[in-house]
């Protein structure tokens, strides 16, 4: 007797209770460090600015010597951005100072150029009001050395890059990246490129779930196609092994039939299966188990299937593997037309995705959903979710939608 299908909720929260996130750090250096987790707060090496500095070009003084509108005052000498006038400047006196430059010893304002007026070849007069500290970037306004700028966990961005960078970081301690072997099987499978024979198809399934892994942090390890033999898949899961990847991803062949030797491999192998029978459309055959340390997610064949699991399965086991935060893509919007009610497999309804005059989502599920047409998926920009049991609807009913594009 077969066990009765898993509700998608309940398949989600065994794996990923099964999953620990990564503690393995490694060194990358900034230039490559985009999109990954800092394992440890990233402190400041220095101070910033290091030095009161220049915020405007103008002159450079003191706010005491210019008490009043038409304050004159003789120019001494220049700064500019990396070269510093060293010497302090004293009474009525000032520098001519540019954006980035350091204050002098004994400056304390800023009269920007705009606000100056030229009495001779050295002398200026003052046009504005000068006020202490105005224009005036203190030394460490931003950051001081020691301090703890970005948090552990941060997933750095082109702001953090460039804050990192500024605290005198040319490389960054992260978490390592989810390792996942991709594996397909199927005689009847090529490469693209391949001429066909009378019986082939060719083999896709494999760049879209590598796409996704890519996206979610992971690195991808194609083990390539094998066919439907017990010693090619076994030579295939061996090199998973010896890669030590995290997760084992296969396509195709997880079922029982008699030509999907995917799943009675693996557990002669050793793989503790947990589930593989999931209350979902399209997606059912979708397999989950251990073998060691590697955790194995069987996916379906079906090109669409695979990827409509891959979201819902691989997406957030890679998050919760790699330290990143759970991607949101279920969003509330209405239906376009009616739908008829449903049976005991949650469905995804493939949908293209408009806004209504009152910014509402309104999702107009196509026609046709066989999970092999790929067309149709990669047109969509959501999944309609109809549970199982849902009655059926009237078009503009409120419906939840899955995002394939977040």
């Amino acid at each position: 007797m077969k066990a009765p299908l898993l509700p998608v909720s309940e398949a989600i929260s065994r794996l990923l209770h099964a999953a620990r996130p990564i503690e393995a750090t490694e060194s990358v250096a900034l230039d490559a460090a985009a999109g990954r987790v800092i394992a440890g707060d990233l402190i400041a090496n220095l101070t910033q600015p290091p030095f009161d500095a220049s915020a405007m070009d103008g002159y450079a003084l003191r706010a005491a010597d210019a008490p009043s509108i038409g304050s004159e005052l003789t120019v001494i000498g220049s700064a500019a951005a990396g070269h510093a006038f060293d010497d302090p400047i004293g009474a009525g006196e000032a520098i001519r100072i540019f954006t980035g430059a350091p204050l002098p010893p004994g400056a304390d304002a800023i009269l920007i150029q705009e606000d100056a007026e030229t009495v001779s070849d050295n002398r200026i007069r003052t046009a504005f009001e000068v006020v202490k500290g105005r224009h005036v970037r203190p030394r460490g306004q931003d950051f001081a050395k020691g301090e703890a700028v970005l948090s552990s966990g941060t997933q750095l961005d082109f702001s953090h890059l460039t804050v990192a960078a500024a605290m005198n970081h040319p490389a960054v301690t992260a978490y390592r990246k989810p390792r996942v072997a991709l594996l397909a099987t199927g005689d009847e499978l090529l490469v693209p490129g391949s001429t066909p024979g009378p019986a082939q198809i060719i083999a896709s399934n494999t760049f879209g779930v590598a796409a996704l892994v890519r996206d979610n942090g992971g690195e991808v390890l194609d083990l390539g196609i094998v066919p439907d033999r017990v010693d090619a898949i076994e030579d295939a899961v061996k090199r998973a092994r010896d890669a030590d990847v995290d997760v084992l991803v296969t396509l195709g062949g997880a079922s029982v039939g008699d030509h999907d030797l995917v799943q009675s491999t693996l557990k002669a192998s050793g793989m503790e299966l947990d589930f593989w029978r999931i209350a979902m459309r399209p997606g059912k055959p979708l397999m989950v188990g251990t073998l060691g340390r590697m955790q194995v997610l069987g996916l379906p064949g079906n090109p669409v299937a695979s990827l409509v699991t891959s979201m819902l399965f691989l997406e957030p086991l890679l998050r919760r593997l790699g330290h990143l935060p759970e991607r949101r893509r279920e969003v509330d919007g209405i239906t376009a037309h009616d739908l008829a009610a449903n049976d005991l497999r949650q469905d995804y309804l493939r949908s293209k995705l408009t806004r209504n005059e009152d910014g509402v989502l309104v999702a107009d599920a196509n026609p046709k959903q066989d999970s092999s047409m790929m067309k149709i998926f990669a047109q969509a920009d959501g999944l309609i979710i109809r549970a199982p049991y849902a009655p059926p609807i009237a078009a503009g009913s409120a419906c939840r939608i899955l995002l394939i594009r977040p």
